[in-house]
Order: C-alpha cells, then structure tokens, then sequence
C-alpha cells in the first residue's frame, strides 16, 4: 500500500443525517443547507476546505439530500435568467468555489453512526490520510487560518491523525467525545483516551472535539473491526482510541470561534454573529 503523504488532498463531508433537531424545516431540506445568512451550513465547510489547499471534497449524503448535488453544481436556468442583471454577482461566490473544487458523492444507506459515515467514504478517499469537516460545526478565524489550515500544517509535522478540540463546561460532556493526553507544545496534547459522550464525573477532561479531523487512512480498516458502542452507533471515536493507545493521535486546542449549529442556540449564535461581522 503507498505511505502516508504529506499532502491532504481530500476532505470527507458526512451529510447523511437527519438533522432532527431542526424538524420540520429539515424534513425536505438537509440540514447542511440550512443557510448562516445568505450560505448554506456545507458551503462555509468546503470554502474552509479549500482555503486549507484542499480541492477534492467527498460527500457522504443519504435519502433526500439531492440539494447538495444541485447547489455544488451549475444553475444553467438561474444564471441565464440573472445573466447581465444587478443580481448576477450573487452566484460569484458558490460559481468560484465550484470551478476551484471536484465533488464525489457517495451514499451512507443506514445510519450507524458516525464511524460508519467515515467508513462509507472510503471508496472516494482511498488510501491517503484525508480531513473530515462537519458543516453543522461552523467555525471562523476572523481572517487567520482556518482551523483546518492549521490542522494541515500540524500534520506535516506530526504525520499522524489530528482531532480539533476546544474546552467545554464539565456539564457538558456528555454531548462529546472527551480526550485525555500529555500536553508536547502549548495546545498540542498526544491523546492517551479518548471517550464518547461521558458523564461529567467520568470525563477524562474537559477538551472536547469538535468536527474537525484529519485521519491516517488505516483508520478505516480500524473502523471495519469497531464494534457499534454508545448508542448503538460505530463512534469515530472508538476507532481513533485504538490509534491513540499506539501514541498516534494528536488533539490540537485551535486557534478561532466554534458554533454549534446542530443546535438551534447555536445557529441562532452563529447568524448573529456572521450578521454582525458582515456589517463591521
């Protein structure tokens, strides 16, 4: 099999869930479209992506999430019918993002969690360590590196996968997966555990990740043997846990603002914020 490069080529986007959380909207409308302003949830993603040096996204989708092929895709009726008009520079933005990038798509049938959803983009991914991006994680580096950015420059170093944590009240960790780890350089831990969604008094700290990752492709033959843990689910988490006990998981405290858009405080959040930012 080729060795790891240094180069992430390739960023994986699960898409397949339901997005309960937001019913009745997300019952027609995946909950990756859901805009922040005028941009649906997926589109900031893969502009992180891309600002990383990251141009082939893998989209991990399911039943009813047509209007991601439809939006990452050329609107031939809209752009004849805005063509010349004042309203013509509203399709400037996603027209870039789509001639700058290649989508591959591909179906996650059941939902198994979210170890599964990784495992089902391995036909698209290959074996090469690639990122993982969660759209309903929306973050911003208000003009510095994206956190994904960073994460790429750690991997030249570290050449083993990455998870983005951030701190998070104790009472909280039972929405997470939790780490434990030896700080090596300010904010870079070599994660010793790792646990799914803890109880406060059972969390081994209080850095959670969030959805961002970059991942060694033997993950996925570690997934194939993970057996479904919390919730019945095949967690990432349980998978990465047997990496880190080889010492080859590094968590990184990132630099930027995190909003949790599966929730609707969140998105609430994040609009207002992306509102304010865009009339600053």
């Amino acid at each position: 099999m080729p060795q790891n490069t240094t180069k992430i080529k390739k960023c994986l986007f699960p898409a397949a869930g339901y997005g309960t959380r937001f019913l009745p909207a997300t019952k027609a409308i995946p909950k990756e479209m859901l805009p922040i302003l005028t941009k649906p949830l997926l589109q900031y993603g893969v502009e992180e992506a891309l600002g990383a040096g990251v141009g082939n996204m893998a989209i991990v989708t399911g039943r009813g999430k047509r209007a991601i092929e439809d939006h990452f895709d050329i609107s031939y009726e809209l752009e004849h019918q805005i063509k010349g008009t004042s309203k013509e520079h509203y399709l400037t933005e996603i027209r870039s993002v789509i001639t700058k990038c290649t989508f591959s798509y591909t179906r996650q049938i059941e939902m198994k969690g979210l170890g599964h959803a990784i495992l089902c983009g391995e036909p698209i991914i290959g074996y090469e360590p690639f990122a993982v991006i969660l759209a309903d994680d929306l973050c911003d580096n208000n003009g510095g590196d994206s956190v994904l950015a960073q994460m790429v420059k750690l991997y030249e170093k570290y050449q083993c996968s990455i998870v983005a944590v951030e701190e998070i009240p104790s009472e909280d960790s039972n929405k997470y997966g939790v780490i434990a780890g030896n700080e090596e350089e300010e904010g870079i831990f070599r994660v010793t555990d790792m646990v799914e969604k803890p109880e406060p008094k059972d969390a081994p700290s209080n850095l959670a990740i969030i959805g961002r990752y970059i991942l060694t492709p033997d993950i996925f033959d570690i997934i194939r043997e993970t057996k479904p843990g919390k919730g019945g689910e095949i967690q990432i988490t349980d998978a990465l846990l047997a990496q880190a006990k080889k010492g080859k998981v590094i968590a990184y405290k990132f630099k930027g603002k995190r909003f949790d858009c599966g929730s609707v405080d969140g998105f609430v959040e994040a609009t207002n914020y992306f509102y304010n930012k865009s009339k600053a």
